[in-house]
């Protein structure tokens, strides 16, 4: 049932790749598909990015903010979250240069963290629009490069080390630009998320995603208030100086329903605002069958962001229950960092794993995800069906690997003597909170 949990007994068809994957139950199940509440697309996205630019949020216009600037840097999100680029970067840079700040000037700064670079093909995928490549420098944010990075000290509260990319901070007119959705830690996606971890330096990220956060109980999805993570994030953006964001809020065909622009905190929360009316989903009670994606393309392309979709419906799935997930992973497991942390864990074992990382300042890169699957593991069963996963990679991932979403919902059910089922075809843009 589109919008809500509901009732939907066939028909159903799971986010995969780009595509869908047909899911078809067993006749005595019963179905309930958790969905986001139906949002009303913006007739004319364009013209609503241009009016969130004239009407921001506590913040001048962009075209006044832009006026006796120098230079600016506009951050975008990497290739794994499907931002719309191609609708505000062109407006935004024309407005900039309409204000006086030459074209030669002016950054697009790729928010990677520490993931790879995008490039080549996928560069022009990402942006968009081939105006914006062949008249402003496109580059990518390294984090692991010392050299370009400017070092703001520590934070107030937990002493994380601030190190933001130089081409940001010293950018006369700094913006990020993201998509806002559900997150497994940070609670909300885009904003003050796009600078740090977006682009901050591997000391400043490795804190984050340290176990003393990683296990903090207020650091989950959908959740702000207390949230370890969030406050950092917010000391960090302060300390920079004026930062503006754009933010957009997409429905489930991805098409824009939702755009603020202005201050970077006070924007990013009125998107908020209006995400969480839809992707956080009321259920009655907890499921021993859920079934669930990684959101498809491009999130599901690696086995490392597939690790999302395992997190965010641990809510509705009852203790001991079976979490089964599809994910295509076509670009395969994720980092060799990834793969070394995911060995670690199939051959220590969960605790012994867990132990190791509860006294290190620095996480490893890329561990804080296989500590993340650690959730899911002491919740239940993870089953995963994937078409892109070699041998000795489905070995390390450390969960069961099924053949047929449909057999292990027909056993997962034959298991539990409880017919019904949870199904969330979206994965980790909708988040199903237990209301019972």
């Amino acid at each position: 049932m589109n919008g809500s949990s509901g009732r939907d007994p066939a028909g159903i068809a799971i986010a995969y790749g780009r595509g869908h994957l047909p899911l078809r139950l067993p006749a005595h199940a019963a179905a309930t598909v958790i969905r986001k509440r139906t949002l009303a697309k913006l007739p004319d996205s364009r013209a609503a990015i241009a009016a969130a630019l004239d009407r921001p949020v506590a913040a001048a216009p962009l075209g006044e903010l832009a006026r006796g600037k120098a230079s600016a840097c506009i951050l975008i999100c990497d290739i794994t979250r499907p931002v719309p680029n191609h609708l505000f970067l062109r407006p935004m840079i024309e407005t900039m240069v309409s204000a006086g700040i030459p074209l030669a000037a002016i950054t697009v700064l790729v928010a990677t963290g520490l993931h790879r670079p995008n490039e080549g093909a996928e560069l022009a995928e990402l942006v968009g629009d081939p105006w914006v490549l062949a008249n402003v420098r496109v580059e990518n944010h390294f984090a692991r490069n010392d050299a370009d990075h400017i070092d703001l000290g520590v934070t107030a509260k937990r002493g994380v080390p601030v190190k933001i990319d130089r081409r940001f901070v010293a950018a006369d007119l700094r913006i990020a630009t993201g998509l806002v959705e559900p997150h497994f830690m940070a609670g909300y996606s885009g904003g003050r998320k796009v600078v740090a971890p977006g682009v901050a330096h591997q000391d400043t990220i490795r804190t984050f995603h340290s176990a003393r956060f990683m296990e903090d109980p207020l650091a989950v999805q959908c959740n702000l208030e207390g949230n370890p993570l969030h406050e950092e994030q917010l000391d960090i953006v302060r300390r920079i100086g004026p930062i503006y964001a754009l933010n957009t809020v997409q429905d489930e065909d991805r098409d824009l329903a939702f755009v603020s622009f202005g201050e970077i905190i006070e924007s990013h929360l009125a998107a908020v605002r209006f995400a969480a009316a839809s992707c956080e989903v009321p259920v009655e009670r907890r499921y021993q069958t859920v079934v669930t994606s990684a959101a498809g393309y491009p999130l599901d392309k690696t086995y490392y962001q597939t690790v999302k979709g395992m997190v965010t419906p641990l809510d509705i799935l009852a203790p001991g229950g079976r979490l089964i997930i599809a994910s295509e992973c076509s670009e395969g497991f994720g980092s060799a960092e990834f793969r070394e942390a995911q060995a670690r864990l199939v051959a220590l074992g969960p605790d012994a794993f867990l132990a190791g990382l509860m006294v290190k300042r620095f996480a490893d890169i890329d561990e804080w995800q296989t500590e993340m699957q650690l959730k899911s593991m002491r919740r239940g069963t993870v089953q995963l069906y994937t078409t892109g996963l070699g041998e000795e990679e489905r070995r390390i991932t450390g969960v069961a690997m099924i053949a047929s979403m449909e057999a292990a919902v027909a056993a997962s059910i034959q298991a539990s003597g409880d017919a019904a089922v949870a199904v969330i075809p979206e994965g980790p843009y909708v988040v199903p909170i237990h209301a019972g």
